[in-house]
């Protein structure tokens, strides 16, 4: 049906959060037209009541779909112990791990659906969910096909990504390369004959793997021809930036030891980089991602929940625009665009959301604010109006 949504103050998603009295014109689930005074033959009349409207928001990094939680944890680094230190002594990933283990798909889903429900009534309409706490090839799987039934019981677009190599299981310890060959490599082959792949990730780092190590990995999700990204330089310089660039991949995330020579890679190579101030905030780190390189190269940031148990049990994105502002020193603009349309890019979605565009999918949100600023600086407020994905409302 053919949709006139009008009395809106619209922002498009294009430079500036400037609100403009425009009309938008949707039909099957598209925008047709963006303009002042569109032509209204044929249309149903949606009045928007003078509300904000801005593309839907869209979280680019989560790790939604898990077993148990990390609450000790969170206790233990309250009393002086590190992520690498509890990483290390079998918590973090690996805890994570046996907890998700543990649990079917319709219990993953079951336990996965009150976190999804709490973003998408944020004005999330695009979720990207990782898996990467299964650590063995069925539980990987298992974790892709709850995330796959979740946009058949909500109305979201959800996105995934294959992250088998998260984390070296116990079983697998002092044999990086024969996990990579035999659960990262086998695995992608059967996740990708199941449909349940849309792009493939790995976390580079010292507690996790190598650049040389994730080589073969990257080289085969290359060949089959899958979109890559990769969690690089969150505790330390690993050279993922370079090797994301590289590949050119589509976004490199956490990022905070990325340096200049980083940024200007992924600026070749059309980069994103995910800032992910969650995980930041709750290990309390120090080292900020080089913001003023990434603009001054012109790298495209995004901001995500990067929701998981243990480092970033975080599942709003309003916040996570706020810490992004406060934490980060990104601007008003920069936070809006990076939870719509620069996200949108790191997810391979730029032609399909992430802008209230003619040929773009009818995804946007209706906020009560007077301005874009206010999304951002409010702290525990949601003032979302209506939320619509694919021209309805959801």
């Amino acid at each position: 049906m053919r949709k006139l949504w009008t009395q809106a103050r619209v922002i498009t998603g294009a430079e500036g959060v400037t609100p403009e009295p425009l009309e938008v014109l949707t039909e099957d689930g598209r925008i047709l037209a963006v303009g002042a005074a569109l032509d209204r033959a044929g249309a149903e009349i949606v009045d928007c009541g003078g509300a904000l409207m801005t593309p839907a928001l869209i979280d680019c990094h989560t790790h939604l779909i898990h077993g148990g939680h990390r609450a000790r944890e969170f206790e233990l680094r309250l009393e002086g112990a590190s992520y690498e230190q509890i990483a290390r002594e079998g918590g973090g990933i690996a805890s994570t791990m046996a907890a998700t283990r543990a649990l079917s798909v319709d219990e993953l889903v079951a336990t996965a659906l009150p976190r999804l429900d709490h973003l998408l009534a944020e004005g999330v309409c695009t979720v990207e969910v990782k898996s990467g706490y299964g650590l063995e090839i069925e539980a990987e799987l298992t974790m892709l096909r709850a995330a796959r039934r979740l946009q058949e019981l909500r109305p979201v677009r959800i996105v995934t990504s294959w992250l088998a190599a998260h984390a070296l299981p116990p079983a697998y310890a002092g044999r990086a390369e024969d996990y990579i060959r035999e659960v990262a490599i086998a695995g992608l082959d059967l996740a990708v004959a199941e449909g349940l792949v849309d792009a493939v990730d790995a976390f580079c780092e010292s507690i996790a793997f190598s650049t040389e190590e994730l080589e073969p990995f990257f080289a085969h999700a290359t060949r089959l021809g899958l979109p890559l990204k990769l969690h690089a330089e969150q505790l330390s310089q690993s050279g993922g930036c370079r090797m994301a660039a590289r590949y050119k991949a589509l976004s490199a995330d956490h990022v905070e030891y990325a340096d200049a020579a980083d940024a200007a890679a992924m600026a070749a190579s059309g980069t994103v980089a995910v800032l992910l101030p969650g995980a930041f905030y709750t290990l309390r780190e120090t080292q900020q991602p080089p913001v003023a390189a990434f603009r001054s190269h012109g790298v495209p940031m995004a901001l995500a929940t990067d929701l998981n148990p243990g480092t970033s049990p975080l599942s709003s994105l309003l916040l996570t625009m706020n810490m992004g502002a406060t934490l980060f020193r990104l601007t008003v603009p920069e936070c809006l665009a990076a939870v719509t349309g620069h996200a949108a890019a790191a997810l391979g979605l730029g032609a399909e959301t992430g802008r209230i565009a003619p040929g773009l999918s009818a995804d946007f949100a209706l906020w009560e604010a007077e301005s874009a600023a206010l999304l951002v600086n409010r702290i525990g407020f949601n003032p979302l109006k209506a939320r619509v994905f694919k021209g309805e409302f959801a």
